[in-house]
């Protein structure tokens, strides 16, 4: 007798247990469904239809002809869990290159402005066939989210100098704005030189010195890509051959490092953006030698594979460097209209 309050009692608080999580359930489904109709009724019938049926794994066609096929991932449906009017959208803006002249940094910075939405990530586009054969559907699953009033954008330093981009764009679309960074073209290529020096020392893997990378015998080696990138010239005439001057915006990459805010307000007014990144928005790093930023939710610097040490080098090198550029750089200054402090 003296064991059945006891079992009684041990059955009346398990029972309380699975009830009360059973409860638990139940409340939390019950707020997930009100969350999931409040959100239904907020979106029009057509984002209702996009998440309630899914498009399926399909053939597609791009502008040119080119095929490609959706992938579920990517899937629109997504866009049901963002607020009203947030959709992925192709870019108005992108940012060309050029590789190892502050591609990052630019984008980073622009994205402290409120009207700007970027790709977190190299898209590889236009430059590359196999993600370019995948049509303008899958390009656009790749950008971020934006209300209309934003700009999207993206980066991928190489679309400057590979052939078939200006074209691959103009056709995507011919009023897109496009921004090209530049800097000082011989530091520029011994830049590009410590990035991959840099990779190759990490991974123990044999490499050659910048000077027998620079020089064939004792002329500059145009066969060395790094050397051929800082050719800015060359590269821009086939840009100006399909886009007008005036929708390629050039921003000086050194003066970005040392004193940001005059070449973002010129990218503002380039896209048509209100004045909103300032000084307050910057700090000096002494730490790192260049400039941080800063707003209401991010306090952050470029990651510590930017503003590497250069190697040293031997100063008869880098003159011959800048004295083979000062060709191409007479000609991109004539072709561009603007003046730079290049030796």
């Amino acid at each position: 007798m003296t064991c059945v309050p006891w079992c009684t009692a041990g059955y009346g608080i398990e029972t309380m247990t699975i009830k009360t999580k059973f409860f638990v359930v139940c409340v939390v489904a019950s707020l997930f469904v009100l969350a999931l109709v409040g959100n239904v009724l907020y979106h029009t019938n057509q984002d209702i239809l996009c998440f309630m049926r899914p498009k399926p794994l399909t053939a597609y066609q791009t502008r040119d002809g080119l095929t490609g096929v959706l992938d579920l991932e990517d899937d629109d449906s997504m866009d049901f869990f963002h607020a009203k009017g947030m959709k992925r959208r192709l870019p108005q803006a992108i940012i060309i290159g050029v590789r190892k002249c502050g591609t990052r940094a630019l984008l980073a910075m622009l994205k402290l402005h409120p009207k700007i939405q970027a790709a977190s990530a190299e898209i590889h586009f236009f430059d590359r066939d196999e993600n370019y054969s995948r049509g303008l559907d899958w390009y656009r699953r790749h950008m971020p989210y934006s209300y209309p009033d934003q700009i999207s954008m993206e980066k991928s330093p190489a679309y400057f100098i590979t052939d078939d981009v200006p074209e691959r764009i103009y056709k995507m679309d011919p009023s897109v704005k496009l921004l090209l960074i530049v800097r000082d073209p011989a530091t520029r290529v011994l830049s590009d030189y410590t990035q991959t020096h840099t990779n190759k020392v990490e991974r123990k893997k044999p490499h050659e010195s910048f000077e027998e990378l620079v020089l064939d015998g004792s002329r500059i080696n145009t066969k060395y890509k790094a050397v051929r990138t800082s050719m800015y010239s060359k590269h821009l005439v086939r840009w100006y051959s399909r886009f007008p001057k005036q929708q390629i915006h050039i921003v000086d990459g050194d003066k970005l490092i040392r004193d940001p805010v005059p070449q973002l307000q010129e990218v503002e007014d380039f896209l048509g953006l209100e004045h909103k990144i300032s000084y307050s928005n910057f700090y000096f790093n002494e730490t790192r030698g260049f400039y941080c930023m800063k707003d209401e939710r991010t306090n952050k610097c470029l990651s510590d594979s930017k503003g590497r040490k250069h190697p040293d080098v031997e100063p008869r090198v880098m003159q011959k460097l800048q004295e083979f550029y000062q060709p191409f750089n007479e000609k991109f200054e004539e072709m561009t209209g603007k003046k730079f402090d290049w030796p």
